[in-house]
């Protein structure tokens, strides 16, 4: 498994990966594969490349096969203007493999590089609720359905 810093010839995988970043809860049918142009999805990937945009992606056997990244947007885990939101996806034949874990350390490097905090919104139903906890994600707020959390990395670089 590689895994590499997105240039803008990669960018066309993030279709892909936002549907298979959406929480479909066990049992439940997936949406249709338009969900992703609804406004509050698409504007995880429309435009990707900007100045603020950050992303890394996994490959196995050439296949791209997962990817995280992130990006200063009015979406569901936002926070403020200064904080880019996390997105993170792999396909699902290659979940629990490690490679959500090796894609957040190489996109906590860049990120750190930048001087970012980062934030997401994950459904508390979703059992990638530990994994974020894990990775040192605190929830800052909450409702029925969701926590949105908040990574430091001031306090992360502080620990290690």
């Amino acid at each position: 498994m590689k895994i590499k810093e997105m240039k803008k010839s990669d960018y066309h995988l993030l279709e892909e990966f936002i549907y298979w970043a959406i929480f479909t809860p066990v049992g439940s049918e997936l949406p249709e594969k338009s969900i992703i142009y609804s406004p509050d999805v698409f504007v995880y990937i429309e435009n990707f490349g900007q100045k603020n945009d950050c992303g890394v992606f996994a490959e196995v056997d050439g296949k791209a096969v997962g990817a995280a990244w992130t990006r200063i947007i009015p979406a569901y885990g936002h926070v403020d203007n200064e904080t880019p939101e996390l997105a993170i996806s792999v396909l699902p034949n290659y979940r629990n493999q490690g490679i959500g874990a090796k894609l957040m350390e190489k996109l906590f490097e860049l990120l750190i590089e930048r001087g970012y905090k980062t934030s997401l919104a994950v459904q508390k139903e979703n059992s990638a609720v530990n994994f974020y906890h894990r990775l040192g994600y605190e929830t800052i707020s909450q409702n029925d359905e969701e926590h949105i959390m908040v990574k430091n990395f001031k306090y992360f670089t502080e620990q290690v």
